[in-house]
């Protein structure tokens, strides 16, 4: 390394930034204290300069303005474009920046530029990749087929699911890339249900960092650990404190992997940029015995904080990523427990551009299949009457999201439209003479009825048309009950949608089979085709994958500051609207994954446009065309070449 000082090398140095930086848009760059060093190889000048910008550095970190872009300038999802990549198009040249310019090994270790093999060979004299790489060069789509066919090689889903984590790192857009042409393969790998199994042994098969872990060893300064991520301009964030990890309980620490995988997904099918999602575990202790007693545990090893310990942290964090990332960041809360799940909901529901996927979403899906559904029994939503087994963040995010539909559609007082909905938990049916030990998000679902204990007597009595499942305990349709449900419906509508598939509540196969193939079957964790009496019946997924990407990018697009259930409503009727007669023909009510990013931005649209109507958008004026509006924001995996 020989360091230079003098103002020529000063200049031509600051030349070189400037020339790299014109080329995607004009900007002005200062730089109040700089360190300029160059590393030589006997040929002067011609290999990579680096640039240690001291005191820019920190400012840049700290948010002030040392790189000023203009305002007009953004990447899809509305993120600032700081590299220059959205403005340029795909077959135009970008700067492959970083806090310099990235080349030789350091290129091959970043995971945003990193190309691998499919460097050219100009790419490769350009940025120093020489003798680093072996000769071929080879096209993203041979990429693609050799990265498939390796993973199926893997018998263990948690063996594809490390090696595509593994992927992750070392090359984004390959990673995504693959994920977007084979979603229906890699979905089942990288979410539910395989990210339920590494959420379990997430401490044995950490390997490195891919998001925030705010514990409460950081209270009082939670702002400063958000300023120690990289990346400045977030849209997204997914957090956990891990309490309720799909169907498996309180995995504290080790539900990084929800938030981990919501965002791969957020990218994947609803195009929002990586460099604007950020992952955050809260980890406020662990009540697991088993993780608490665990060598391998990566969190905190005490009790879990409650009361207004809890409060307080959570205040604290939530006021840090508004006064962090502004108001238009949307924040996911996943896999809280439901006492905190809805009062969080509520308390920040009004300051802040907060959604709950567990409450809202998986409703938002249900319904959009309920809708579908009724194309193949019949009748309104009205006419219909809804029994849940369990009263949690899903079933009763789920029955209000359907009253609130019924009450759109008929003109009657959502109080009424809840009177066709009943729900049983643990202790049974949930009616008027339980309501004084009811918890509070369970009271307007208590009716005027006996109590029933057991779930198929409760069926017996209700007469349901519809059986929702949200309870996370496993095979509790038992044939009892779906032969009750088949004995006053001529096609009952099932949906056992607790995850993962170990806790459905029933298979698909069960439901066919004890139905007689009379069943609308849908589920939340996948199940193949089924083969009974000599005819093959195909069951949906109700995942909330086809909401949650396209509604944030909605939120997004449209600049919207809040959550209004209006526009839940109108995702879930876009997502319905996808679904075409062929899919009918074989029995579906969602539409096939294969589709989904088209569908994505069909949902985007719609809840844009509502946010619009409810004067909730900020993004101004509003697009002409909000459907090609969407898709032009949405980030491409496709590689870039590089200058």
């Amino acid at each position: 390394m020989i360091s230079l000082n003098g103002s020529s090398f000063l200049n031509n140095s600051l030349t070189v930034v400037s020339k790299s930086l014109s080329h995607s848009q004009q900007r002005r760059v200062q730089y109040p204290v700089l360190v300029a060093a160059v590393s030589s190889n006997g040929r002067s000048g011609e290999r990579n300069v680096t640039l240690l910008m001291e005191n820019t550095l920190k400012e840049m970190r700290d948010g002030s303005a040392s790189v000023e872009v203009e305002p007009k300038s953004t990447v899809g999802g509305g993120v600032e474009d700081v590299y220059g990549e959205d403005q340029a198009t795909e077959d135009q040249p970008v700067t492959p920046w970083t806090v310099s310019v990235a080349s030789g090994y350091s290129l091959l270790r970043d995971p945003h530029h990193n190309k691998g093999l499919a460097f050219s060979e100009k790419e490769r004299d350009a940025h120093f990749l020489r003798g680093l790489l072996p000769p071929v060069v080879v096209s993203h789509n041979l990429q693609v087929k050799k990265m498939m066919h390796n993973l199926r090689q893997y018998q263990v889903p948690l063996q594809k699911y490390m090696a595509m984590m593994d992927l992750q790192e070392m090359n984004e857009r390959l990673f995504y890339k693959l994920l977007i042409d084979n979603v229906e393969e890699l979905l089942p790998v990288v979410y539910t249900p395989t990210v339920g199994e590494a959420c379990q042994k997430y401490g044995s098969i950490f390997r490195r960092p891919q998001g925030l872990f705010i514990s409460l060893k950081e209270k009082g300064r939670i702002l400063e650990v958000l300023k120690n991520w990289p990346q400045r301009k977030i849209q997204v964030i997914v957090v956990t404190d891990g309490e309720r990890i799909l169907g498996l309980g309180d995995l504290g620490c080790q539900g990084m992997g929800i938030p981990v995988g919501k965002l791969s997904l957020y990218t994947a099918l609803g195009g929002i940029r990586p460099s604007a999602c950020l992952p955050i575990t809260i980890d406020v202790g662990t009540n697991n015995e088993n993780l608490l007693n665990d060598e391998f545990y990566i969190g905190l090893r005490q009790r879990r904080a409650t009361g207004q310990e809890y409060a307080e942290f959570m205040q604290e964090f939530m006021t840090a990523v508004k006064q962090n990332y502004g108001e238009k960041v949307l924040i996911q809360f996943e896999d809280f427990a439901n006492h905190n799940a809805f009062d969080l909901l509520s308390k920040y529901g009004t300051s802040h551009l907060v959604f709950n996927d567990d409450i809202q979403g998986t409703a938002s899906v249900v319904l959009a299949g309920l809708i579908s559904a009724l194309k193949l029994v019949g009748g309104t939503l009205a006419e219909h009457s809804f029994l849940f087994l369990g009263a949690g963040e899903a079933g009763t995010g789920i029955a209000e999201l359907i009253a609130l539909e019924m009450s759109k559609q008929t003109g009657a007082p959502i109080e009424e439209s809840r009177k066709k909905i009943w729900l049983v938990d643990s202790k049974g049916l949930i009616v008027s003479s339980r309501m004084e030990s009811l918890q509070h998000f369970k009271k307007p679902w208590a009716h005027e009825h006996e109590p029933v204990k057991e779930l198929v007597d409760a069926v017996k009595a209700i007469k349901p048309t519809v059986l929702i499942g949200s309870s996370g305990a496993g095979r509790t349709f038992t044939k009892e009950v779906i032969e009750a449900m088949t004995s006053f419906n001529e096609k009952p509508i099932v949906l056992a949608l607790s995850n993962p598939t170990s806790q459905s509540e029933c298979t698909a196969e069960e439901a066919y089979k004890w139905s007689q193939g009379r069943a609308i079957f849908a589920s939340g964790s996948p199940f193949g085709p089924v083969d009974y009496n000599g005819k093959v019946y195909l069951s949906g997924q109700a995942n909330n994958a086809y909401i949650f990407p396209g509604f944030g990018l909605g939120l997004i697009i449209s600049g919207a500051i809040r959550v209004h259930d209006d526009m839940l409503l109108a995702a879930s009727e876009a997502l319905a609207a996808e679904v075409t007669q062929e899919n009918f023909d074989k029995g579906l009510i969602y539409p096939p994954f294969t589709n989904i990013r088209k569908i994505s931005a069909h949902i985007a649209a719609k809840v844009a446009a509502k946010a619009y109507e409810l004067g909730l958008a900020t993004r101004l004026p509003q697009p002409e065309n909000l459907i090609a509006y969407a898709e032009s924001c949405m980030y491409s995996p496709n590689y870039r070449s590089y200058r």
